[in-house]
């Protein structure tokens, strides 16, 4: 991780503008890039990339390795003669506020299917080995992905437990019957992930050509209805019988719940893992090099040890605290793939050991502003609390925006807020808190979009407790303005994170 000053801003790609919908890897991606030059910024954020699932979460995807084919570029295949003009004129009009998942997947979905059909008809011999190229290179996750895929649209969604027992238990003759029989399914999900790759890869080059870096998500847990699940089920805890999660993740009750949180993932079995020298966890982070140039950690506190609770609990009161080889790992990882560009997301409550192994490592920690005023000077959360070697953010993608926050927060909160920054400023609270960030000692500040733009509680990103209804919010095609460009420019220059 850089040592210098620099900033950055925090914001998924499906919230880009587009007349498709959701936000994809065209035009108005690369025109936030030049915005993120322009006003000298160093560094874009994004959430997980992965093929969303139930609910639309990113943290929990169909494939911890595999790209999100709804945010394939249906402009770029039309240039790429995949597509025509008379195919996009036809597409439906759909809400530019949100994105309505349903309608984005029954709209597009036929248009890549399409496109698949003239890529297998048309694609030049160059076009057709690149294909190959992919497919050969990325086959450690893309054959178990593209089978999975195609296997779970022939079972009308079914999870993957629930399918007949030679496919759930992956036994050779079902699974080779299965490949002959979905040839062309497997086909059309293998050319997706090249296809978002491909766009991916020349966003992110346009992004490094212009001193952007992109910083990437890992989740620690996977869905349990992925294909990371079922084509590992050794390294996880699964009842042996049903397929289910046998030990499900989460954390224990604590001040913010008395049930705590019972997420529903299955956890790893880290005995086996160790024993296959912790080859899926280094193959997921060489999958993640691919795409970012960063990679945060979430829920960095379960690699030191993790919440585990039984099967058939509908809380998370009655689990335990397992140990994890933490440092075991990421040791193997630094050897395979050299030192690591890693933040940790080690929000929460956070023992000495998790600090230690974050420390020993040396990876940058996260602060979040919004915590910082409900206590008393020792709060780690305050910039003058602050080491050097961590990321700054107003609040995060599971926070209320600041203007949101500002208007919900306590009295105590309020009278610590104004009385720590003397007064507030013309400009609003959301700016106050952006020079908060811009102007503490950390080595990185990123600001969500959401807090430029100078948003309310309708632009929030996520309400963790909230099972809908997530993960909609876009903004408009005329938010980046010239001024606001200015203004973020300006300060990002006064307080010594320009490039």
């Amino acid at each position: 991780m850089p040592s210098a000053r620099s900033s950055g801003i925090l914001l998924h790609p499906t919230s880009f503008p587009s007349p498709f919908g959701i936000g994809d890897l065209g035009a108005q991606a690369y025109r936030f890039i030049d915005f993120l030059k322009e006003s000298y910024q160093q560094y874009w954020q994004v959430l997980p990339l992965g093929p969303t699932g139930f609910g639309n979460s990113p943290y929990m995807c169909y494939s911890a390795m595999a790209g999100n084919p709804l945010l394939i570029s249906l402009e770029k295949l039309r240039d790429d003669a995949l597509l025509s003009d008379e195919d996009l004129a036809h597409f439906p009009e759909l809400t530019t506020e949100r994105v309505d998942y349903e309608r984005v997947a029954q709209s597009k979905i036929p248009l890549l299917k399409k496109a698949c059909a003239n890529f297998k008809n048309n694609a030049s011999p160059e076009r057709q080995q690149a294909f190959s190229d992919f497919c050969e290179s990325k086959a450690y996750w893309l054959d178990d992905y593209a089978l999975f895929m195609a296997i779970k649209e022939d079972q009308q969604n079914a999870s993957w437990h629930t399918w007949e027992e030679g496919l759930a238990k992956r036994q050779p003759q079902a699974i080779e019957a299965t490949q002959r029989r979905l040839v062309g399914d497997i086909f059309y999900h293998r050319f997706l992930q090249y296809e978002f790759f491909r766009q991916w890869s020349e966003l992110k080059q346009y992004a490094n050509d212009n001193g952007i870096h992109i910083i990437g998500d890992i989740p620690i847990y996977v869905a349990h209805d992925s294909a990371d699940v079922w084509g590992n089920p050794d390294i996880f805890y699964l009842d042996e019988e049903t397929g289910e999660a046998a030990l499900m993740a989460g954390v224990p009750p604590d001040y913010f719940s008395a049930t705590g949180q019972l997420w529903g993932n299955p956890v790893y079995n880290w005995e086996q893992l160790q024993k296959q020298e912790f080859k899926w966890w280094v193959q997921r982070f060489e999958a993640m090099l691919d795409y970012v140039d960063i990679i945060r950690i979430d829920h960095f506190r379960g690699f030191e040890s993790f919440w585990a609770v039984p099967i058939g609990e509908e809380t998370a009161v009655n689990g335990n605290w397992i140990k994890a080889p933490g440092e075991e790992l990421f040791e193997t990882i630094r050897q395979k793939l050299g030192i690591l560009p890693v933040l940790a997301e080690d929000l929460g409550i956070i023992t000495p050991e998790v600090e230690a192994l974050r420390d020993q490592f040396e990876f940058p920690g996260m602060k979040v502003l919004h915590f910082a005023f409900g206590s008393d000077p020792a709060n780690p959360f305050l910039p003058f609390n602050l080491p050097r070697n961590c990321v700054i953010y107003t609040g995060t993608h599971d926070n209320d925006t600041t203007i949101g926050w500002f208007n919900h927060i306590s009295d105590y909160e309020r009278h610590n807020l104004l009385l720590y920054m003397g007064c507030l400023s013309s400009d609003g609270i959301h700016w106050d808190l952006i020079r908060l960030a811009l102007s503490s000692v950390a080595n990185m500040a990123i600001i969500p979009l959401q807090d430029i733009l100078g948003l309310g509680t309708e632009a929030r990103m996520n309400f963790p407790s909230k099972p809908e209804g997530n993960w909609e919010w876009r903004y408009y095609a005329d938010a980046l303005t010239p001024e606001l460009q200015d203004k973020l420019n300006n300060l990002t220059k006064l307080y010594g994170r320009a490039p």
